[in-house]
């Protein structure tokens, strides 16, 4: 079992994007000029047109809820969950689906919030599981106020970056699966991650970034359920994926 300093088991900090959803069936956030199923993003995906059209923005992610019931974790998931059994794993993930949930990873970040979940939409410390049912107009939390999907929109903070940022820092190794690193704060966590550990891309094409800012980057070009699979033989030989 690797080990780190002190006989410590070595901490794997992992950081996933739509990439990995993608081949389970679930669309990514950009797949096509802003839109998404018909919706525009900016509409449905922002505080702002929560403030404008709440119904709206009920339907869209009633919708992303069932989608994500009839998902399933593919490799890539349960990849990371194998790693378990060799490293210290982390999974901090852009994410609201609960694929890794469901691969049976046992330390999972959700930096944009969970699909699987609604809050108050005054009260951000009243959260509820609600499993994949519909959030319907006139559903209200314990305070009176009308349920809302606990998703990070565009327009809020990201209440989790701070926690990530410290697993960040602890890394014995970086891995970034599925992500484009466009999308920021989360954009931004490699550059917290020491800059003598080693870090590995997993994705269908390079991250629009400046790689001579990154010494030990190592770039899989390749799917998530081909690269995360292959890198984890890598790390951990004696893995069962």
């Amino acid at each position: 079992m690797p080990k780190g300093n002190g006989n410590r088991m070595k901490k794997v900090v992992v950081l996933t994007g739509a990439g990995i959803s993608a081949e389970s069936g679930l669309k990514t956030f950009r797949d096509a000029d802003g839109l998404w199923e018909g919706y525009d993003i900016a509409e449905v995906a922002s505080i702002e047109g929560w403030h404008r059209n709440p119904q709206k923005v009920l339907e869209f992610y009633n919708m992303r809820r069932r989608q994500l019931a009839q998902a399933q974790p593919n490799a890539a998931h349960r990849a990371l969950k194998e790693m378990e059994r060799y490293y210290e794993v982390v999974i901090i993930t852009q994410n609201v689906d609960d694929l890794h949930e469901r691969a049976g990873s046992s330390r999972i970040i959700h930096l944009h919030g969970e699909l699987t979940k609604a809050r108050s939409s005054q009260n951000p410390q009243l959260v509820y599981d609600i499993g994949y049912k519909d959030i319907h107009w006139g559903d209200t939390a314990e305070d009176g106020s009308q349920l809302r999907p606990h998703i990070v929109w565009f327009g809020e903070a990201v209440p989790m970056m701070e926690q990530a940022i410290a697993e960040v820092e602890q890394a014995d190794i970086f891995m970034i699966v599925g992500t484009s690193l466009v999308v920021y704060p989360a954009a931004g966590l490699i550059d917290y991650a020491s800059p003598h550990i080693p870090k590995y891309v997993v994705d269908i094409k390079r991250p629009d970034i400046s790689w001579r800012r990154y010494p030990h980057l190592h770039m899989i070009e390749a799917p998530a359920t081909e690269g995360v699979p292959r890198l984890v033989k890598e790390l951990c030989p004696q893995a069962n994926c």
